[in-house]
């Protein structure tokens, strides 16, 4: 299938990436601009397996929605078989064909959800969520870690409601309805103000409504240190400091005296 979401030559760092695998063009691509209209980045759209498993490679993929029916000599469940062995990724099953023999095939993948054709974008987003959120748990599980604001999974779909997810030196923020990805090590400091959090990159500040406290208790990101008990900074981000303040990114950040002892054993003198 060929199209402008196949191969993109320039795609966000920020954005969560999909892997459509849908073999009529029509649907597949009225779901991609509506995905993209949501937020979320298309890596690409394939139709059959092989082309699949070569967007799979070849460019950057946080999910898969895979249709069972797909042109070739493997259908879905093979294809997704075959993108897990390469790498694990939440994948969601959307579908005409729900019999029991299709269910059983499906459920041998693992797959984060199943979604029965005629499908509605609403549904797909919180499908999406879910199947980060779940993903994120299973790794957690298993060897990764996760960062999880909201026990009850049903909260993830509602605007307003903060969620962190962390994927091994990934994080995927919950801003409004969709969830953004940002690498732990592009965050320079995090500031406190009343009951948010801002988390400060080069590019972009992302907020949170939670407490500086929360955050730093459940990130694992060791790198992340607390200095005033309104900042927290990434040592690697450090430009220069003295024992009053921390400079990062051409800010001037306070040492509380507080933590100046702690955010100095961090360091080697010699």
């Amino acid at each position: 299938m060929h199209s402008r979401f196949h191969n993109l030559p320039k795609m966000s760092e920020e954005q969560v990436h999909i892997l459509i695998v849908e073999d009529e063009s029509i649907i597949a691509l009225d779901l991609a601009t509506g995905l993209e209209h949501e937020g979320y980045q298309i890596s690409g759209i394939a139709d059959d397996a092989e082309q699949a498993k070569s967007i799979f490679l070849n460019n950057r993929v946080d999910i898969v929605l895979m249709d069972i029916h797909i042109q070739g000599e493997k259908d879905g469940v093979q294809t997704a078989i075959e993108l897990m062995q390469i790498k694990q990724v939440p994948l969601i099953y959307l579908t005409a064909y729900s019999d029991a023999d299709t269910i059983k095939r499906v459920k041998s993948t693992y797959p984060a959800a199943f979604l029965s054709k005629p499908y509605d974008l609403h549904h797909v987003r919180i499908a999406i969520e879910l199947a980060l959120h779940n993903f994120a748990r299973f790794r957690h599980q298993s060897s990764g870690k996760i960062i999880s604001l909201q026990e009850d999974a049903a909260n993830l779909s509602e605007p307003g409601k903060e969620t962190i997810l962390q994927f091994d030196d990934d994080i995927f923020i919950k801003q409004n309805y969709r969830f953004i990805k940002i690498k732990t090590s592009e965050i320079l400091y995090a500031s406190a103000d009343d009951n948010y959090v801002h988390l400060h990159t080069a590019q972009k500040k992302y907020s949170l409504r939670m407490p500086l406290t929360q955050l730093l208790e459940k990130l694992s990101t060791p790198a992340l240190v607390r200095i005033h008990r309104s900042y927290a900074v990434n040592l690697q981000a450090i430009e220069s400091f003295t024992e009053q303040e921390v400079m990062i990114h051409h800010q001037h950040l306070p040492i509380g005296r507080n933590y100046k002892e702690s955010f100095l054993q961090h360091f080697h003198f010699r």
